[in-house]
């Protein structure tokens, strides 16, 4: 996740109520037991939430990937098979937004109404959104799951020039050092699969272009979260509810709908239960990753992330049996890498900046009072 997205939930007003109990006593050692059964329960809590993210996250891809290129699927509509999930996602909204009054842990999740000069307002995202799906869904179906976390590594370098170009924010020398790093390990991976004969020239296209509107779907979600009060879960409906009318006239121009009509499995359970359960683990990733955030940090969630790419990647060498160079996985740890000490550079930076704002202030208030 980059740096935008960490601004927005730390902007958004939906947080997760976590509350430990702590017990008090009037002995210090019931007191440092009851605080040790705290800090038990608070490491429970990060393990649940870093299994949730990483099992919701892993699954996820390997079900795209079977839907949008398995033999068994056999349906080339990947327009049509993003386009559904967003259906469900409104659906998940619409079923949760009626339960909000009647059930205590949705209370904060916003009823289901579709204000259309909001939807008009969030419409820029909305384009955003749809180019990023379709690219992500298209980059997984002509490359590899074990090829997908390089193919789609230059998020970070499309992020740092949009925030430079489109909100005049610099990079540090250091920073700039990681991205380099990452665009090494990109062009390596590149080469390596082109030279073992699973590249697709297309799949790599669409991953440079999936990590260009990754960039810029975090800085307009930024600046659209206003529309909605600052409520992601609010923006998660209108977003996906444009996305829903803007893929259809795209299925049209792209010639899907009678592939669609006429495929045979279309109503079928066989088909239908993992299309719907796509959908699920879409809606999903939503809440997984404000929770891990919340239960650690967005460093910690950022190094979460890449242990679970990386995992992603293992896994998938695994299952499809696949014979991998020994440059070919120095790319990864490239990327890796320099993803890792890129957040840990910003997360540096962000720190220093924040402490340096709140030694200005008391220094002001000390010379107010004076």
């Amino acid at each position: 996740m980059n740096n935008s997205s960490y601004e927005l939930l730390n902007n958004s007003t939906d947080k997760l109520d976590v509350v430990i109990p702590v017990k008090e006593s009037a002995s210090s050692s019931t007191s440092n037991n009851a605080s040790g059964d705290t800090l038990k329960s608070r490491y429970i809590q990060i393990a649940i939430a870093v299994g949730l993210y990483w099992f919701v996250s892993i699954t996820m891809v390997f079900l795209n990937k079977y839907l949008l290129s398995s033999k068994d699927v056999k349906l080339d509509a990947p327009l049509f098979i993003t386009w559904f999930q967003c259906v469900v996602t409104v659906g998940i909204c619409g079923i949760l937004g009626s339960l909000n009054k009647n059930v205590s842990a949705l209370s904060k999740f916003p009823s289901f109404k579709i204000d259309l000069k909001i939807a008009r307002d969030v419409l820029p995202l909305s384009l955003m959104f749809v180019a990023m799906i379709i690219f992500n869904n298209l980059t997984l179906k002509h490359l590899t799951v074990s090829f997908y976390m390089v193919g789609r590594s230059l998020t970070t370098v499309a992020n740092v020039v949009f925030t430079y170009f489109m909100l005049g924010e610099r990079t540090s020398y250091k920073a700039l050092g990681c991205c380099s790093l990452i665009i090494a390990g990109f062009f390596l991976g590149i080469d390596q699969e082109n030279a073992l004969g699973t590249l697709s020239l297309f799949g790599a296209s669409c991953g440079i272009a999936s990590s260009i509107f990754v960039a810029l779907n975090a800085i307009y979600t930024t600046r659209c979260l206003p529309c909605v009060d600052k409520n992601v879960w609010r923006l998660c409906l209108y977003n996906n509810f444009n996305a829903c009318i803007l893929f259809l006239p795209l299925m049209i121009i792209f010639g899907e709908l009678p592939i669609v009509f006429s495929y045979p499995k279309l109503l079928s359970i066989s088909f239908l239960t993992p299309m719907i359960l796509a959908g699920i683990l879409g809606f999903s990733m939503g809440y997984v990753t404000g929770y891990q955030i919340q239960m650690t940090s967005p460093l910690t969630h950022n190094v979460s992330g890449t242990a679970k790419s990386y995992v992603q990647t293992l896994l998938a060498v695994m299952i499809y049996i696949e014979t991998k160079t020994t440059l070919w996985w120095i790319s990864n740890l490239f990327v890796l890498g320099g993803s890792g000490l890129f957040a840990h550079v910003r997360a540096v930076e962000m720190k220093r900046k924040h402490n340096l704002n709140n030694t200005t202030d008391n220094n002001s208030n000390i010379s107010v009072s004076k």
